[in-house]
C-alpha cells in the first residue's frame, strides 16, 4: 500500500485528489494538510510515500517546503497557472499538475509517481534542482525559511543582522541568535536588497542599518563594528561598495 499526504490550502483541490484515488486502490491517503507547516511536520513524523503539493499557498510556500525536506518522498505538484513554477517543473523533469486537471492527466502523473516509488532513484536531487530553478526566477527576497529541529523559523529581512559562510552552510544571525541553512552566499547576495544589504567579505553579508562604524584594519582592509559589538572583516572591494551605498 503506497501512503499518500495531500498538502493544499483548499478543501475542495485536497478533495478533488481523493476522489480520482478511488480509482486506485493500492494507494491511501494517510494524511491531508491545509498548510506548509503541518505538512513539514507530517512527512517528517509519517514518511509518506508520495506527496501532493500545492505550490501556492499562504503562510509557506510548496517552494519553501521544498526547502525544508531532507528526504522527500515521490512528489506530485499542484498549481494554477504560474509559467515561472512550470518552467522549474520542465526543466527539472519533475511530474505536475495544472489545476484544473482531468481524472486522465491525473492518472498519468500517478504512473510516473510509481515508477519513481519503486525505483531506488534519488528523489532529492531534482527537489533541489527545483529549489534553485525558482530562486533563479525570484526578484528580491523579502523573507527566509528555516528548519531548527521540529521548529520552523520565518525571519524577515528587517530581522537580519548578517550572514556568514560556513562550509556548504550560512550562518544567519538575527536577534541574537544563530540560525543554518544550506544556501549560496552567491544566491543571497544576488537576492537580498541591495540598498540594504553588502557583502563585505567573501564570507560576509551584512545590513548596512547595523554599522556603527568602520576603521582601518590593515592596509587593504577594514572593520565594519556593529551596533551589538561584533566586528566584521571588510575587504578592499567590500569597503568600496559601502562607500557607494552609505555615500561617505
Amino acid at each position: 500500500m503506497i501512503k499518500v499526504l495531500i498538502i493544499d490550502d483548499e478543501k475542495l483541490a485536497r478533495d478533488v485528489v481523493k476522489a480520482y484515488l478511488k480509482e486506485h486502490a493500492d494507494l491511501q491517503v494517510t494524511g491531508e494538510c491545509a498548510n506548509g507547516f503541518e505538512g513539514v511536520k507530517y512527512i517528517h513524523e509519517h514518511k509518506p510515500d508520495l506527496l501532493f503539493l500545492d505550490i501556492q499557498m499562504p503562510k509557506l510556500t510548496g517552494f519553501e517546503l521544498l526547502e525544508l525536506l531532507e528526504d522527500p518522498p515521490a512528489i506530485i505538484f499542484s498549481t494554477a497557472y504560474d509559467e515561472f513554477a512550470i518552467r522549474a517543473f520542465e526543466k527539472n523533469a519533475a511530474d505536475y499538475l495544472l489545476k484544473p486537471y482531468s481524472q486522465i492527466r491525473f492518472n498519468e502523473a500517478l504512473k510516473k509517481a510509481r515508477l519513481k516509488i519503486g525505483s531506488d532513484n534519488n528523489e532529492l536531487s531534482p527537489v533541489n534542482g527545483l529549489v534553485e530553478s525558482h530562486r533563479e526566477t525570484t526578484d528580491q527576497l523579502d523573507r527566509i525559511v528555516i528548519r531548527t529541529g521540529s521548529k520552523i523559523v520565518i525571519l524577515g529581512v528587517d530581522q537580519i543582522e548578517y550572514f556568514e559562510a560556513q562550509d556548504d552552510y550560512v550562518a544567519i544571525y538575527s536577534e541574537g541568535k544563530k540560525y543554518l541553512k544550506q544556501v549560496r552566499m552567491k544566491y543571497l547576495e544576488s537576492s537580498l536588497p541591495t540598498h540594504r544589504f553588502v557583502r563585505v567579505h567573501r564570507s560576509y553579508i551584512i545590513a548596512v542599518e547595523q554599522i556603527d562604524k568602520i576603521e582601518a584594519y590593515t592596509k587593504d582592509s577594514y572593520l565594519a563594528m556593529l551596533k551589538d559589538g561584533k566586528k566584521i572583516p571588510v575587504s578592499r572591494s567590500g569597503y568600496q561598495v559601502l562607500k557607494e551605498v552609505l555615500k561617505f
